[in-house]
């Protein structure tokens, strides 16, 4: 077995390693003048079981290039299995047609890193589970939930605790998560006027007095997370807390959030925490590492990954 890392994020890639207590393969992934990338793998790979991680977070299109290429170099040196893992799937928002004329750019994604020769994925809270069907090839979708509930029993032990999804979308997520903690479900309906914005109508479900953990799998420009913080407190929330699994953060959503009401941001490490998200005083960021390198055993040995959550 071995296990080759991106670019994306080498800390996470650094941390699987060292709860497998495998150490990374050797390889090379740079870029020459013009900004072509260029891979090159400086082990024996003939008839292993390699697994490579990389997300496909922001510069997206040079990590998924990256992806793709450390796919095809490995199925050139004779690998026995290519799995890719990508803790997160940065084209799964563009997973149907919006309107006319418009791409199904997360089957588009599918395509090429199976066409690239990936034998498998394994990813992480994707965010429509049908994507798992974009793939020609086995696919195991992880799920963050049993890291958060951990930390949620762990932070509030003893409080007044409700689940609440920030948009009816979420409410599968959000209520796998208040089943796992034994806590009532709250939904914020919000309309959204225009891409990156959104505004809270209202609050289905009685908030008052409860401590309220937001719920998602991505958290982007954040202006959706504080909108719904801003009116669960409104309707009488004694905290809001949000946990959401890939902190994307984009633009000046970390200075959002920390001019928010939200008590706390939990997310994890899926996406290298930037150095403003390591100051951000009311950020917080789980490791990911543990859950994905079980999986990735598993996997190797062909044992149950789906057990990890049940």
């Amino acid at each position: 077995m071995k296990l080759v890392a991106g670019n994306s994020n080498r800390p996470l890639a650094e941390a699987i390693a060292a709860y497998l207590d495998i150490p990374l393969a050797r390889c090379i992934v740079r870029r020459f003048a013009d900004m072509e990338i260029f891979v090159e793998v400086q082990e024996n790979v003939r008839g292993e079981d390699v697994f490579i991680l990389q997300s496909t977070s922001a510069p997206a299109n040079d990590h998924l290039m990256e992806l793709l290429i450390l796919v095809d170099a490995l199925k050139r040196a004779s690998a026995r299995r290519i799995t890719a893992v990508v803790p997160y799937f940065g084209y799964a928002r563009q997973d149907r047609k919006p309107g006319p004329r418009t791409p199904i750019s997360a089957k588009l994604v599918a395509n090429m890193i199976v066409r690239a020769g990936a034998t498998r994925v394994l990813t992480l809270d994707l965010h429509a589970g049908q994507i798992q069907g974009f793939f020609d090839i086995p696919t195991d979708n992880l799920f963050a939930a049993p890291v958060m509930v951990q930390d949620i029993k762990d932070v509030f032990p003893n409080d007044n605790l409700m689940v609440v999804s920030p948009d009816v979308g979420g409410v599968v997520r959000a209520r796998g998560l208040a089943k796992r903690i034994d806590a009532p479900l709250a939904i914020v309906d919000k309309r959204r006027e225009r891409p990156g914005e959104s505004e809270v109508m209202n609050v289905i479900g009685d908030v008052a007095g409860h401590t309220c953990i937001l719920v998602d799998d991505i958290i982007d420009s954040g202006g959706t997370l504080v909108n719904a913080a801003e009116a669960l407190l409104e309707q009488g929330a004694n905290v809001v807390t949000g946990y959401i699994t890939h902190g994307v953060l984009s633009g000046g959503a970390v200075a959002r959030i920390m001019a928010s009401r939200l008590k706390e941001l939990v997310i994890t490490d899926s996406i290298q925490p930037s150095d403003s998200v390591v100051k951000a005083h009311n950020i917080r960021v789980l490791p990911i590492a543990p859950l994905l390198g079980e999986a990735i055993a598993r996997t190797a040995e062909e044992k149950s990954v789906s057990s990890l959550f049940y």
